[in-house]
């Protein structure tokens, strides 16, 4: 199958300032992990990765998902990007950046024409399905987000957030990763990688100014409420396998706190999970909707 790569002086032209919101955007043709190699580039010399800036990879062979999980995907298929952001917010705001990560990336899918794309907490992005999958309902998988925090050394402005985004673009059903996966041509678009890449940054540099204008909390913005309203997981029967399988909770997915934290009724009380992985037990009804 012929996947033309991304045309990289239009991209330049559209998304580096004054045209667009980039600060900078590099285009790679293979990448082991766009995330390992933004991270590492900031910390070595952060006065040369102004905010927001984008790594972008034509292939990346050796991608990171949450928990360390590996990603891979065949050349051109999907859009495989790592973005850096210096929210202006308090650290311990930055709680809820990964969650708008996933509501940003949301959004470009709307963009591209594919509707009801919804987000399992804390930031997988899903598309509908005819039936159930394991974990994710009625529901497939076409995208995944990776947020890692870079502090800024001391006295040198807001730490570094750089995101990693995995979009399943072009993928037959032959060629995706598991079962549970679903791509945006499996949805019948016929998407453009370079216009998904703007849809993206413009939708997280949105996200991160609605941020910063109040002060870091997601609900003054509107973002909360934003971000409920695309939630796949609240309302509904979960199992959370902490990080680091500290425990396994079961509960009802009630809502999620100011820290971004998602907050469960068991059967011993409610139970804020911070991090780890959501399973969803049943299939969930139309109608997401925080309480």
């Amino acid at each position: 199958m012929h996947r033309p790569p991304l045309d990289v002086p239009a991209l330049r032209r559209d998304l580096v300032v004054p045209a667009g919101p980039l600060a900078r955007l590099d285009v790679v043709d293979v990448s082991a992990s766009t995330n390992t190699e933004l991270v590492g580039a900031v910390r070595a010399a952060p006065e040369e990765w102004p905010a927001p800036a984008a790594l972008v990879a034509e292939h990346q062979v050796s991608g990171r998902g949450r928990a360390g999980r590996a990603w891979a995907t065949p050349p051109r298929a999907a859009l495989t990007v790592s973005v850096l952001l210096r929210p202006r917010v308090a650290p311990d705001r930055l709680g809820w950046l990964p969650l708008l990560a996933g509501l940003a990336v949301a959004r470009a899918v709307d963009a591209a024409g594919v509707p009801g794309a919804a987000v399992k907490w804390p930031n997988d992005v899903l598309l509908p399905a005819a039936d159930d999958a394991a974990g994710l309902g009625p529901f497939r998988k076409v995208a995944g987000v990776l947020a890692e925090v870079v502090p800024a050394p001391a006295g040198q402005g807001p730490a570094a957030v750089v995101v990693g985004v995995g979009l399943n673009v072009d993928q037959a059903s032959d060629e995706l990763p598991v079962p549970t996966a679903t791509s945006l041509a499996l949805a019948g678009a016929d998407a453009d990688r370079g216009a998904l890449l703007g849809a993206l940054v413009r939708e997280l540099a949105a996200v991160v100014a609605d941020l910063e204008a109040a002060g870091g909390d997601a609900a003054a913005a509107g973002l909360a409420t934003a971000y409920a309203a695309r939630s796949a997981t609240l309302g509904h029967s979960v199992r959370a396998e902490l990080a680091g399988g500290a425990d396994v909770v079961e509960g009802e997915a009630l809502r999620v706190d100011g820290d971004g934290a998602l907050v469960l009724r068991t059967a011993g009380g409610e139970r804020a999970v911070t991090a780890g992985d959501v399973h969803h037990l049943r299939r969930s009804q139309p109608g997401h909707s925080g309480r």
